[in-house]
């Protein structure tokens, strides 16, 4: 009885294996929608009086003057200005009523880990 071994080309194989080294490749999709971007670029353009609430709970008031990969700063009427690292923000939203002069101040806050006052 004579066998024939049948082997799959060498070249075949490496096109899958290029392929599949591609698709592992993909940068992070939230990078690929720029939605973080455009949110943050459209309430800085309109000066939109925003309340950001850190993981600590604090409460905070203020209009995003700019941002970067790691942290946005954020301008407080009446209040030091502060620099917020992103991983200290539990969440964040538009005022409600709009106005930063109705604002409730957070109280003193001491910069802690993740924000640095400038």
């Amino acid at each position: 009885m004579n066998r024939k071994l049948i082997r799959a080309s060498l070249s075949n194989t490496q096109g899958q294996m290029s392929a599949r080294d591609e698709m592992q490749q993909q940068p992070p999709l939230l990078e690929n929608t720029k939605a973080e971007s455009f949110y943050y670029l459209k309430q800085m353009r309109a000066r939109t009086p925003m309340v950001v609430v850190l993981e600590s709970g604090e409460v905070l008031h203020g209009v995003i003057e700019w941002y970067d990969q790691r942290c946005i700063k954020v301008n407080r009427a009446g209040q030091p200005n502060l620099v917020i690292m992103k991983s200290a923000i539990r969440y964040l939203y538009k005022q409600p009523n709009g106005t930063l002069d109705n604002a409730v101040p957070a109280g003193r806050l001491e910069p802690k880990m993740g924000m640095q006052q400038i």
